[in-house]
């Protein structure tokens, strides 16, 4: 009995950029977490200081905001590149799972 031919290479390559639906959701959650950061930095230098703050109140939300966007843009970024993981693994289980049964 001949041994079975190996199947023909494919076109796919892995990516990990995941859907636009994520990178949005991700974009959009940023966004937000500065703006949290920002509301933070905001109520924090309200409550230290009295009179004319204009400067050290601005410097606060600034600071606040980048904070809390750099943290929410970690995650972010952490997660897309789970999900890029992701998908290479499902399909590579998908594709062996077809050639042990002997399709492509």
């Amino acid at each position: 009995m001949p041994a079975p031919a190996p199947p023909p290479p494919d076109d796919y390559s892995p990516t990990a950029l995941p859907s636009t639906a994520a990178r949005v959701l991700a974009f959009a959650s940023i966004i937000l977490g500065g703006l949290a950061g920002a509301l933070i930095g905001w109520a924090l230098a309200d409550l230290q200081c009295d009179g004319d703050c204009t400067l050290v109140m601005g410097l606060a939300i600034l600071g606040g905001a980048l904070a809390g966007a750099g943290g929410v843009a970690v995650v972010a970024t952490l997660a897309l590149r789970a999900m890029g993981e992701w998908r290479v693994a499902d399909r590579d289980r998908d594709r062996s799972a077809v050639i042990r049964r002997g399709g492509r």
